[in-house]
């Protein structure tokens, strides 16, 4: 995940993701073939716009059954998130990314199923947008959700990773 110093994954919802370092780019890239598969809403897709080779998206979509999905590359799907991550562990999936947008990674959030974070911070502030995680309405997050801290990496000059473990609220 990339957030502005102010915490901002976007300046709207179909804000392409071009403000961000190309070093965060390569990170993405990394970590994302490394885990194979990644989940990520319609409108963050959109954003990307195509299949990412040697990985799996899964687009979560109200309308999964109207788009069309390309084996391999692109699923369209619906539901919630512990039957999508129970179905790509019953394909052989050990890891998944989650990949945005802030509906998307509050839901996982919500549902106890983030188990790690890797944020990088770049250098620029929108003052308005879209937070991290918006907070679904039938499925509030567990209070005060704490993380430790792993690793910090610094990417450039200007931009550093952090990698965090997420710890279950008391």
């Amino acid at each position: 995940m990339c957030i502005t110093a102010d915490g901002k994954i976007g300046k709207t919802s179909d804000h392409l993701a071009d403000w961000t370092s190309k070093e965060d780019k390569q990170l993405f890239v990394s970590v994302t073939k490394r885990a194979r598969v990644m989940i990520m809403g319609a409108k963050t897709y959109a954003t990307i716009g195509r299949p990412l080779p040697e990985r799996l998206i899964v687009v979560m979509s109200y309308d999964a059954a109207t788009q069309q999905s390309i084996p391999d590359q692109v699923e369209f799907v619906q539901g919630n998130p512990a039957d999508i991550i129970a179905s790509l562990e019953q394909r052989g999936f050990t890891e998944c990314i989650i990949a945005g947008g802030a509906t998307i990674n509050g839901l996982f959030l919500a549902a106890g199923l983030i188990d790690e974070m890797i944020l990088t911070v770049e250098p620029i502030v929108f003052g308005t947008g879209l937070p991290l995680f918006a907070e679904p309405a039938d499925q509030p997050f567990a209070a005060d959700t704490r993380l430790q801290l792993l690793s910090v990496e610094r990417l450039n000059d200007t931009v550093v990773s952090l990698h965090y473990k997420v710890i279950k609220s008391v």
